[in-house]
């Protein structure tokens, strides 16, 4: 018994602090729950899987990806080089809402299953866009690792319909 109260006690405070500060009224409590830890995950202490938030400034190049309510991006895939700072422009030329998420897999699907839950929730991190009908954002990313970035809209029925893709690291 003397083992699980520490690792209670543990799970007590992490979940007190992941609570703290978050406003539930904006759905800020939920992104939290969801995708606070996402961005640039890493992989048993190796470099971010995904990558980090790049400065505008040094962004090598910008990427059009328009999104459509035929739940595809395009294009599908984007091609950066490793190491490489690129600013991706999404326009949304649909009638409905959308989103651009970075992460991997196992992210995109948590994520997904947490937009299920509340599709209202707000989205603060710099790896993840929503872009209201005609309109447009833009995030800038640096790529570090060569491989494959997922990316989707993970607004309920989007992400299951396939609106997905990724950026082929080389």
């Amino acid at each position: 018994m003397k083992r699980r109260l520490p690792i209670l006690a543990l799970a007590v405070a992490l979940a007190a602090g992941a609570a703290y500060g978050h406003d539930a009224a904006n759905g800020a409590a939920q992104d939290a729950a969801h995708g606070a830890g996402h961005q640039g995950a890493a992989h048993e202490g190796s470099a971010p899987a995904i990558g980090h938030p790049g400065d505008p400034a040094k962004a090598a190049r910008t990427i059009d990806v328009t999104m459509t309510d035929a739940m595809r991006f395009s294009p599908a895939v984007l091609v950066v080089k490793r190491g490489e700072t690129v600013r991706i422009v999404a326009r949304n030329e649909g009638r409905l809402e959308h989103e651009l998420v970075l992460g991997t897999d196992e992210d995109l699907r948590e994520h997904a299953e947490a937009m299920r839950k509340s599709s209202e929730m707000a989205h603060a991190e710099p790896n993840m866009l929503r872009v209201k009908p005609g309109g447009k954002a833009e995030l800038t990313w640096t790529f570090d690792q060569a491989g494959r970035v997922p990316f989707a809209c993970l607004i309920p029925g989007h992400f299951e319909a396939g609106m997905k893709g990724e950026v082929d690291v080389r």
